[in-house]
This record gives C-alpha cells, structure tokens and sequence, in this order.
C-alpha cells in the first residue's frame, strides 16, 4: 500500500469536501464520568470501570505542550516512553516496568501490534489532530485484548461525525523543524468524513538524526441514519538517522525507514437487549535498518509484517447483569531476509459477565479468555474485577489476572554476528494483582492504586563468556510492586477555566537471581515518576501550560524536564508556541542517547469558516 495512494485519495476529498459553510465548533465538554470506555470488552462509563483508566480528552492533548502522541504519554506517571531523538521518530512504551513487547497499543480498538518486535508498536500512532481522546489501561489486560497486553494497553481513539471544518497549519523551530499539515472535515446529511494530510522534516539535534516522517489519515462514515459504516485508512512513513539508537551507542551511522498502515471497517448493530460489534482490519508494516547509512552493503535488514484479522464482540443486558463474549480472528505474515518467512493464526474466544449487586453498590466481573496460537498452542487467562460504591463520589476496587506474551519473531529467529534467537523460546507469563480508590466531584477527582505482578519465564539474551554471541532464553523471574496516585483540580477565574494535575507512581523490582554471567536486558524501571500539568487562563482565548517531568530509574539515574507552551486563538487564527525543556537538561531515556537540550517550535493554523 504506497503512499500515493493515501495522497491521492486525501487530495481528491479535499476538493470533493464543501468547505463554503464550514463553522469552527468549541470542543465537546461531554463530563469525564460520561465518557463511555468502549475499549473494555463490556462497555461502561468511566466512573463504573473497575480499573485504573486515565483517559486523555482532546482538550488535554491540546494543553499539553506535545506535538506527537509520545511526547503526550509521557506527561502521565506509570507510563514510561523511552524516546530514541525527537517528534516521537522512533520511541518505545512500557507500563508499569514491563517491556516494551509487554504493552499493547490499540486504535479505535484495533489492535496495532508487530509480530516482529514491539519497537514497531508505536509506528502507528496518529496526529494529534485526528484523535478524540487516549486511553490508558493499566494492569493485567490480557483477559480482555488477549497476549501482549501483559502489563496494560492504550487506545487511541479517533474523532468521528465532525462539524464541517478545515485547517491549515505550520510549524518550524529549533533543529530546523518545519511541519505542516492540512485537516478537512465535512458531516453530510448520510456520510461523514475526516481527511488529514501532513509532513514532519527536520536536520536532527546531532549527527545523523535528521528525519522526514509523513502521515496520511481518512475515516468516513457512511449510511448514517441506517446502519452506519466505519471505514478509516492510515498510513505513516519515517525516515531518519538513527545515531546510536541501537545496538551500541557508537554506532553512529545507523539508518531506519519504516512504513505502517492500517486499514479497518467496523459497525454496531443493536437490537433490543443484544449489540453487534463486527470488525476487520489489516495492518501492514515494512521496516529497513541499514548499520551504516552510506554503505548499505555492510549490514541490511529488510522486514514486512502482514496482520489480517476479523472480531465479533457482543454485549448482552439480562436480569442477571451485562454479558461481553466474542472472537477474533487474525492471520500474521513475515517476509523477512534475517527472520525469514513466517506465519501464524490466531483465534481468541473471550467471554465476561459483570454481576450487580448490594443495590447495584457491589460490582463482580469475573472473566476469561482462551487463545490458540498455530505454533504456541492453547492458552487460558482468567481473571476478575470487583469494585464497591462506598459513596456517589467514592469507589473502591480491586481485579486479579492471569497475563503472558508470547516472543515475538525477532526473539525466536534473530541472527546475526554478536546475537541468536532460539525457536525453542516459551511464552512469558504472569499473575497481576490490584487495589485502588477512586474518587469523583466536579471540580476535583483523585485516585489511588497499589499493584503486584509475579513474572515467570521473561526472555533475556544472555552469554557465559565476553566473546559469546547473546543467546536469547527463558530465564527471569521478576516481581514489581508498587502504586500510583493521581489527582486533578480544576476551578475558574472569573470565566476562565484553570486545570492542575498531579501524578506519582512508585515501582520496586524484585530481581531473582541469574545463573549467568552477562545479561542484555538489565531491569531499569521508573522507580519514581512525578508528572503535573498547570494550564491557566488570564486572558480570553489565551492559555499558558507547563508541565514538569520528574524521573528516577532503579539504576540511581535521576533527572527532571520542564517544558511549556502558549496557545493564542483569534479571528480563526490559532498561535502557538512550544518550548521542551527549557532548563537544558542533560538526560538519556534509553540506550545512552542523549535527548535534546531546550528547543521551541512556532505554530500557525487557520481555522476556515
């Protein structure tokens, strides 16, 4: 699937679109208790999941200071985003100290994992502009998206049924950034459609990171006032240096290029007691690493991922509570000139049902999943929620499960002069646990969770001797422990609203000991991870943001980064202005990369009316 193609289509819309009567709406404040967490296998409203969620409204995005989905995650504690440069060209997400092949990522409930290795999972991560809201589940998810979301999942989930609207922005600062990107609506009487178009270039913060990334999204729906269709097709392309990004930090002439696409249609269907969820999708991921840039020769990888899969999921109301139960259904191709070529089917049967009870007070979902893999076999996970309304603002809830992931193809068939795979590699599993309090007023809500994660057989790649190859094995057991608090207050000055937010989480490894004496993969969780967001308004139509990162790993590693924004709106014209860390900190995420020192970046955008 060529990017020409999302070009053409995008170009053809947009002419096709009506712009003459477009109006630029104000953002739906629908109330955070409203929002309905459709990405759980039992739909519910936010207040009544019993789970720790943190859902990630549009407006928030907005305030954030971020220009990209990983910058944005990383402003939540107990989410930890490991950045190789910057705008999010390459970056890996972890939850809770799990890895970055233990986090699941989902759009529009789809879920967007590679087969080949979890570094792709974040390829796919949309503009900003095209996303309603994220969601952030954390703790054990598998008995509800299935394998890999052994240590939470997020899901992004898209704008849909937009006011007809058009705009145009720009972007340029430090590291010679220019982005610029156009974004159509256009709502008509049986259709909708929303068509985004944009390009990200810059020279890089140091040799070799400069990158080009290109992104390309359309989603319709069609025969709205029957039984509406949803059809949406992304496509992302990323080409950038890539200076120490992997294997070691000195190799310096190191070049990725990858392209991502998806490709989903989906529907909802009610009738009186019983909803429909069909879906099918493809996902499509092709990536090229090249050792060293100006001589491809020496060392080439070449992967392409084909995911192809189909879901039913079903809600039923009763007497007796809410039932959730389906299937899906996906088939994963690898073509790959190190991996070699691959395929594996998959069908996941899930089936919950959410008990009410004590007045519809007590709250009891048990639950389970079984998975048949065609090279892993069967695997069950089970697992239950159960929360009690203690008052209308205060809840209290705890869930249990069984979690586990199986390699990924890079962990089974990987070769090359200094590292093997092994084809003879077992799923990782693991038992999550998790107590937590929730509370809720207009102004002000906070949360408490205290979490456990008993990890058996993760991977590790290991050698007995310096000059071995790194030999991949089943051979950690890890315990994590530890717990998050999150707050938000939010209050007017006159009519003008101010939000503050504050988050910590706490994190211990326990570590059994290795029979080994060189490992790759040391264990270097956020132990304590501080974030808050202040974003005031002094001035109609202007906010100030600023948000502060506070970081330490369990390896002593300690740093904090603040960064701010300025958001200005008038006579359709949308002025902003982002500066990342503006105190020049000097700090590394992952791999001895060092991130860069202060920078900014200047906005325009013009909303059509």
């Amino acid at each position: 699937m060529k990017k020409y193609y999302f070009l053409g289509v995008s170009i053809l819309m947009s002419v096709m679109l009506d712009a003459q009567n477009e109006q630029i709406t104000k953002q739906d404040t629908t109330a955070l208790g409203e929002v309905i967490i459709n990405s759980t296998r039992i739909s519910l409203p936010f207040k009544e999941n019993s789970r720790t969620i943190t859902v990630i409204s549009s407006e928030d995005i907005k305030q954030s200071a971020a220009t990209n989905v990983a910058d944005v995650l990383q402003q939540f504690a107990g989410v930890d985003i490991r950045r190789r440069g910057t705008s999010g060209m390459q970056a890996d997400l972890y939850i809770r100290g799990g890895s970055f092949d233990q986090t699941l990522l989902l759009i529009d409930g789809i879920k967007v994992d590679d087969a080949q290795t979890g570094h792709h999972s974040m390829n796919m991560a949309l503009p900003l502009e095209v996303i309603e809201r994220i969601e952030i589940i954390k703790g054990s998810a598998a008995r509800v998206f299935g394998q890999n979301a052994f240590t939470g999942a997020i899901n992004i989930v898209t704008k849909k049924n937009q006011e007809n609207s058009m705009s145009l922005g720009v972007e340029a600062g430090s590291y010679a950034q220019k982005n610029a990107s156009v974004t159509v609506a256009n709502n008509l009487e049986n259709s909708s459609h929303l068509v985004h178009v944009s390009r990200n270039v810059s020279d890089g913060y140091r040799y070799n990171t400069d990158y080009d990334n290109q992104n390309y999204f359309i989603k319709s729906t069609f025969n709205k006032s029957k039984l509406p269709i949803n059809l949406m097709t992304a496509f992302s392309e990323r080409k950038f240096g890539a200076n120490g990004f992997y294997a070691s930090p000195t190799a310096t002439n190191q070049y990725e290029e990858t392209q991502t696409s998806l490709v989903g249609v989906s529907t909802e269907i009610k009738k009186e007691r019983l909803t429909l969820k069909p879906r099918m999708y493809w996902r499509r991921n092709q990536d090229e690493y090249i050792f060293v840039r100006q001589d491809p020769s020496i060392y080439r990888n070449l992967h392409q991922t084909n995911k192809v899969g189909a879901e039913m999921n079903m809600q039923y109301n009763s007497n007796l509570g809410i039932t959730g139960f389906g299937i899906d259904i996906a088939k994963v191709y690898l073509s790959s000139n190190n991996l070699g070529n691959r395929n594996r089917f998959m069908t996941t049967m899930f089936l919950e049902h959410l008990f009410k009870l004590a007045d519809n007070k007590l709250d009891i979902t048990p639950g389970v999943a079984v998975t048949y893999f065609s090279d892993f076999k069967f695997h069950a996970f089970p697992g239950v929620d159960i929360s009690y309304k203690l008052s209308d603002q205060l809840k209290a809830y705890g869930n249990i499960g069984y979690t586990y992931r199986i390699p990924t193809y890079t962990d089974l068939y990987y070769s090359d002069p200094t590292t093997l795979g092994d084809a003879n590699l077992k799923p990782e599993e693991a038992i999550s646990e998790e107590l937590g309090l929730k509370f809720f007023t207009n102004h002000f809500s906070a949360s408490v969770a205290f979490f456990n994660r008993d990890a058996d057989k993760l991977i590790d790649f290991v050698k007995d001797n310096a000059d071995d190859p790194w030999q991949a094995t089943n051979i950690r057991q890890l315990n994590t422990k530890g717990f998050e608090l999150a707050t938000n207050f939010n209050f007017k000055l006159g009519n003008l609203n101010q939000d503050l937010n504050l988050s910590y989480s706490f994190l211990e490894d326990d570590i059994k000991s290795l029979n080994v004496n060189f490992s790759r993969y040391s264990i270097n969780s956020l132990k304590h991870h501080v974030t808050s967001k202040l974003s005031t308004s002094f001035i109609k139509n202007v906010t100030q943001n600023i948000v502060y990162k506070y970081a330490e790993r369990t390896n002593g590693e300690s740093y904090s980064v603040v960064d701010a924004s300025i958001n200005a709106i008038f006579n359709g014209f949308e002025v902003s202005v982002i500066a990342n860390n503006i105190f020049n900190t000097d700090y590394t995420e992952t791999n001895l990369v060092p991130m860069p020192k202060g920078n900014m970046l200047f906005g325009l955008t013009y909303h059509f009316k």
